[in-house]
């Protein structure tokens, strides 16, 4: 992936209908507003188009899978409107793969904090290595995972949730994670996780769409209210992160 400060997503689709959507930023690719904006198009755009049959969701780099939002640009949130629309963002994604009729399978390399445990937590099926821990942070900063609560819920229950969002400076294993149910395959490098991942999804793409595509619907029954339940969550966090606490703790955070 190209090195630039803003950071990139990317779309590429193999000859045999293999959708791989790629995003990267430096920052251990966290996630600004801008790359929400492509990572939600670029699902849709794969999820729309009929050569695809399954879809890849992954990071670039080796390390980190997502380090969550941007702390920079919470930074520069200065009223509610703006903090809701920010936060939209991460609903958009979730609600993106809820709503792609392609199954979508999350390749996470490294550690996944707060709304990159969000991702893993809205894609279909998720392959880790044993370096992927994971950590929902966002309390110690002042604010709550509230947009990714019901994807990461819906993964791990409710008791896993809550020690997730209480243990808030705390990573739980890639194990542990597995055992939750958030990853569905760990394994111990990125060799074997990618040697892994191309075996499922060749499979997986050689099997009947529309069976796929019937799955998909199963898979998320029951979260049909997403699209208002996520964004009334997000004005939420809109409101928390204009906060004296919050902004504090941003600028504790960056200057560490």
């Amino acid at each position: 992936m190209p090195e630039t400060d803003n950071g990139s997503v990317s779309l590429s689709t193999s000859v045999s209908g293999i959708a791989t959507i790629t995003f990267y930023h430096p920052a251990q690719n966290s996630l600004p507003a801008a790359l929400l904006d492509d990572l939600t198009e670029k699902i849709n755009q794969a999820g729309n188009d009929t050569t695809t049959r399954i879809i890849i969701l992954k990071s670039g780099g080796d390390r980190t899978f997502c380090a969550g939002a941007s702390f920079d640009e919470l930074l520069q949130i200065k009223d509610k409107e703006a903090g809701a629309a920010f936060f939209s963002g991460f609903a958009r994604v979730i609600n993106a793969c809820r709503k792609s009729p392609k199954i979508i399978i999350a390749r996470v390399q490294g550690k996944a904090v707060g709304g990159g445990v969000g991702l893993a937590a809205a894609a279909d099926y998720c392959l880790a290595t044993t370096f992927a821990s994971i950590k929902l942070s966002e309390l110690a900063i002042g604010i709550g995972p509230f947009v990714i609560s019901p994807a990461v819920i819906r993964k791990v229950g409710l008791p896993a949730f809550s020690q997730l969002t209480i243990r808030a400076i705390d990573f739980q294993t890639a194990q542990w994670a597995m055992e939750k149910g958030l990853y569905n395959e760990v394994y111990p490098d990125v060799i074997s996780l990618d040697a892994a991942l191309d075996t499922l999804t060749g499979k997986l793409a050689s099997y009947h769409p529309e069976a796929l595509k019937g799955l998909k619907e199963i898979l998320w029954e029951g979260t049909e209210d997403w699209d208002a339940l996520l964004h009334e969550r997000a004005a939420i966090s809109g409101e928390l992160v204009l906060s004296e606490f919050t902004q504090n703790a941003l600028n504790s955070f960056l200057k560490s």
